[in-house]
């Protein structure tokens, strides 16, 4: 009998993938490039006593469970509420879990808000801002009855200059990228949602994520150091600061899908960085059934996939432990109990637009930080003889697409801007761009463009406003004082992009400036855009990179445009003076192959690192911004911390979630003085910046904003921790700090401009 049923299961998941027909080229070759790690850890609770009380929770109510109930909870559903539903246990008055998009703003149902993207509130620098957006967004998960919010994104990390959903997370460099991830976790999780952190790992195109008629997914072939010192890196912040879920991604690692991957998800998540909560599959990124169980996820999206009854059989034959089954339920039981969610969570109600439903307003007054994140994002990067801030004129010209609302955004009525059946390919957005595109965006209650925002503050001075969004080359009226050019770089999961630059947008620019003396260029852009076409033309004199600033996009840029707030935002890419200059790291990998592979040969020398080791002098450097004001940096101290700095870890110290706990013991206490030297009041973003020996010459280690009025002194401060100073040592599999070496430091205000210098002996 058991027999019987082992090839039912086999004969089931064989059917489904002769259904799916990927290809049937043998992967024999491939097996074993990616080390198999089994069996999955049964976890319990020990990170912290709330994890503990969790757990004992969660086991109580999984011995009440019947089999059929247990492999119900590890399945998903779409009940035209949710975008993903866990099964239910009705018995035991437990609902199941509620799975929505997105990582700004829950996309699809009203009444809610459209925040920032990911990379503009990294433009911001501010950690503060940082956990408010993980507060309010979580607000209105919870408030809609959403038990797991798919977000915060620490991948794609942004490999690659022209990666699709690059926009949707802070940006190329680890360290930005684990400080935001672990501020909006904690945030979110503070108003009482399971924050699922996404995408584990390597995701970092979209061209072939997914098995297609062509073949398997690309595989992204990744080395150990580069996967632990780079792309995980940022995923153990999110630990540390209790993520309750983790979404492993679509393509392949080392050539084995990363949803079955025991090395990523039995072996690093769950041994290594001690996950006490639960894996779950993007939507449809299941490969296979008893491999996928047996590697370590816990939840399938957004249906059964290979396993529902699939899954009761390959335990019943024992091809699945009931063990591991257990330990599937429980884990997401768990995460459940952790944040409270037993305790009268509300109902789910996200409403699909096409069916009259009962309002739920869950917006409150976010609006406010939505706006200030707008302004803090802004990125002032040319700003000659003090163009801004706008000295009230009264004639003013507005020129481009981007600086109106699109005149038909809801062509589908749960993708503003337009979905996949439309946007494929898209260069530029027609129309104001708030968001990018694809499951990562959100759901605007309304949008306030620049024009309206700028026309309102005009007619505060009885000026005028001229206007022309269509046309390639208008006429600025000669009296004009300042003229105004939006345009923007779009980007969408789905696909990648093709440049970097665009034709219309640049002409349209270079046709203003050559008749107008003071033009001022406002770019929205989901990822690097290179600007070197009209940068240095003589009448553009002042440029703001506007990101993608949410809703309040409009008054937010007038804030900043009019002086109110200071320009603070910081860029999180290298901005090239050509495509070119991106090297292999420039276009997405093209393999037409059953197996296409995608080779990271560059190790962690992605973004400026990479620009640093081949020589190349960008037109903007990471971490660059202007100010209205100006700051000095004097008195860098650096103080060392009384705790051992062995070569290793102490292996008498037990795992709990985020990894070694002596990783995050500081070592050293670094400080500087930043003095307001300008005349106006203003914030800054220090940044100190690490060489290790051995690695590259300058990597960001710390950043600290202050706001500093004139004439006025700040104190930054930056804590480096074990793990900052460490590398990994793929042979003893352990962070190792390099004794008897000189780790130099610098701080300044960007990755080229450094003040100050320093070195640490240890």
């Amino acid at each position: 009998m058991k027999t019987v049923s082992f090839t039912a299961v086999v004969t089931a998941l064989l059917l489904r993938s002769t259904e799916a027909a990927w290809t049937n080229v043998s992967e024999v070759p491939l097996y074993g490039l990616s080390p198999p790690v089994y069996p999955t850890p049964e976890s319990e609770g020990v990170t912290s006593p709330k994890w503990a009380a969790a757990y004992v929770k969660a086991k109580a109510f999984v011995a009440q469970l019947t089999l059929e109930e247990k492999v119900n909870l590890t399945r998903g559903y779409q009940d035209n509420v949710c975008v993903g539903h866990t099964g239910t246990v009705p018995r035991l008055g437990f609902n199941g879990l509620c799975f929505e998009d997105a990582p700004s703003g829950i996309r699809g149902p009203d009444f809610v808000s459209a925040f920032p993207a990911g990379s503009h509130l990294a433009q911001t620098w501010d950690k503060e801002y940082m956990y408010a957006y993980g507060k309010a967004l979580g607000e209105e998960y919870y408030g809609k009855g959403v038990n797991v919010a798919l977000g915060p994104v620490g991948g794609p990390l942004g490999r690659l200059a022209r990666a699709g959903r690059n926009w949707e997370g802070p940006g190329p460099d680890p360290y930005v990228t684990g400080v935001q991830m672990e501020h909006l976790v904690t945030g979110m999780q503070d108003a009482g949602v399971i924050a699922c952190s996404k995408h584990f790992l390597f995701n970092e195109q979209e061209y072939r994520r997914l098995p297609s008629a062509l073949g398997e997914s690309l595989s992204s072939n990744v080395d150990d150091v580069t996967l632990h010192e780079l792309y995980a890196w940022p995923f153990m912040n999110a630990l540390r600061a209790g993520t309750g879920a983790i979404m492993c991604s679509y393509q392949r690692a080392n050539n084995s899908y990363a949803c079955q991957n025991s090395k990523l998800l039995n072996g690093i998540l769950k041994t290594e960085f001690g996950f006490e909560g639960f894996v779950v599959s993007d939507w449809a990124a299941q490969q296979s059934g008893v491999s996928t169980a047996n590697a370590g996820l816990d939840i399938v999206m957004p249906d059964g996939g290979y396993w529902g009854k699939n899954l009761t059989q390959a335990v019943n034959n024992g091809s699945v432990a009931l063990t591991r089954l257990d330990d599937m339920v429980t884990r997401s039981m768990a995460s459940f109990y952790y944040l409270n969610q037993d305790k009268g969570f509300p109902k789910a109600q996200v409403f699909s637009p096409t069916v009259q439903h009962p309002v739920l307003n869950v917006q409150g007054d976010h609006y406010k930080v939505i706006r200030e994140i707008g302004a803090a994002g802004h990125v002032l990067v040319k700003n000659v003889n003090k163009t801004l801030p706008l000295k009230a004129p009264t004639y003013v010209s507005i020129f481009g697409y981007d600086a109106e609302v699109k005149a038909v955004p809801w062509t589908n009525p749960l993708r503003f801007g337009g979905g996949y059946e439309v946007n494929f390919g898209w260069e530029t957005f027609n129309g104001t761009m708030i968001v990018a595109g694809g499951s990562g965006s959100n759901t605007p209650p309304y949008v306030i463009s620049p024009f309206k925002a700028i026309q309102d503050r005009v007619r505060q001075g009885r000026g005028i406003v001229r206007w022309d969004f269509w046309s390639g080359n208008p006429t600025p009226e000669a009296s004009s004082q300042v003229c105004l050019v939006f345009i923007n770089a779009y980007a969408s999961e789905s696909f990648d992009r093709l440049s970097l630059t665009d034709k219309f947008s640049d002409r349209l620019v270079l046709n203003v400036a050559n008749k107008c003396s003071n033009t001022v260029v406002v770019l929205h852009s989901a990822g690097p855009r290179v600007v070197d076409a009209w940068i240095e033309h003589e009448n553009v004199t002042a440029v703001v990179f506007g990101g993608l600033p949410g809703q309040e996009s409009g008054n937010s840029l007038v804030d900043v445009l009019y002086g109110d707030v200071n320009p603070s935002g910081k860029l999180i890419h290298t901005i090239a003076k050509k495509d070119e200059d991106y090297g292999e790291l420039l276009n997405s990998t093209a393999d037409a192959s059953a197996f296409p592979q995608q080779n990271f040969t560059e190790g962690v020398y992605i973004d400026y690192k990479a620009f640093d080791r081949n020589g190349i002098k960008p037109r903007f450097h990471f971490g660059y911004g202007l100010s209205y004001t100006e700051f000095s940096y004097s008195n860098i101290s650096i103080a060392q911390v009384s705790i051992s700095t062995a070569e290793y870890p102490s292996a008498e110290i037990p795992i709990i979630q985020g990894g070694h706990p002596e990783l995050w013991d500081v070592l050293f206490n670094v400080t500087a003085t930043v003095t307001n030297i300008g005349d106006v009041a203003g914030a800054e973003v220090a940044q100190l910046y690490l060489g290790i020996p051995t690695a590259p010459v300058r990597q960001l280690r710390g950043f600290d904003k202050v706001f500093i009025q004139p004439n006025a002194s700040a104190m930054v401060s930056f804590e480096l921790t074990r793990r900052d100073l460490s590398v990994w040592d793929a042979v003893a599999q352990k962070w190792k700090l390099q004794n008897a070496a000189s780790y130099n430091i610098s701080v300044g205000a960007s990755s080229a401009d450094l003040r100050l210098t320093g070195v640490i002996q240890l």
